[in-house]
């Protein structure tokens, strides 16, 4: 009776052995960070849509492969460095809002759906960069004019793509992205995503006293608020 004793004991210590090794290996196994969305040697389709939209936007070159490679990479940095981030050559949640994508976990709505609360004062700050100053009517046209982009087929459905859309918008280029957002602005954003458009369902504007721009003039104006022209 002691042989099958003596194997029982040592199928015993295998299994234990085994599990030990498990454990160990799950803990040296790292654990993807949850701020860390793709990045140099990654692979697949989020990679295809960050490099489909950096070239649809003018700052990568290579080939929309999905392979997160050197070119993609400084692509990424040129793209972080203009629009006032981190320049890592990482896109992490920051930059892939910036680029008007989202991974699964981080979808809160697109074109005609709910905007998350960073949508909401995203569109505040734009607006307060773009119209402080003007009245308020004005403001509200103007975060108008912003959420007509996201529906329009010309433009980024997302709120952040048509926010950070290269040449879009002055604020970007200049910083004053970045400057405290005045209280009227906020109001402004919650009545224009509350549907008031008194833009006339624009989706430009300009002042006619600043802009250089010839394009813009040319296009049909809609009408005016402040010292800005609600063109469509």
């Amino acid at each position: 009776m002691t042989k099958p004793k003596f194997q029982f004991r040592a199928a015993s210590l295998f299994l234990a052995f085994l599990f030990l090794c498990l454990l160990w290996i799950h803990a040296l196994t790292p654990v993807p960070s949850l701020n860390v969305l793709s990045k140099t040697g990654d692979r697949g389709n989020e990679v295809r849509q960050i490099q489909q939209r950096l070239k649809d936007w003018g700052y990568f070159s290579g080939a929309v492969d999905g392979i997160f490679g050197v070119q993609t990479k400084k692509a990424v940095v040129y793209f972080q460095q203009k629009n006032g981030l981190n320049p890592d050559g990482v896109v992490g949640p920051a930059t892939l809002k910036a680029l008007g994508l989202y991974n699964a976990s981080q979808q809160t709505g697109g074109s005609g759906g709910s905007f998350s609360n960073s949508d909401i004062n995203l569109l505040a700050n734009i607006i307060s960069a773009e119209a402080r100053g003007e009245p308020f009517e004005g403001q509200v046209a103007v975060g108008a004019v912003v959420l007509n982009r996201v529906e329009h087929p010309s433009f980024p459905d997302t709120l952040s793509g048509v926010v950070y859309q290269p040449g879009a918008f002055t604020a970007i280029t200049d910083g004053q992205i970045n400057e405290p957002v005045a209280e009227s602005a906020k109001r402004a954003a919650r009545e224009a995503l509350n549907g008031s458009d008194p833009s006339g369902g624009a989706i430009y504007y300009y002042n006619p006293d600043k802009t250089s721009n010839q394009w813009i003039r040319t296009r049909p104006v809609i009408k005016r608020i402040g010292n800005h022209l609600f063109c469509s």
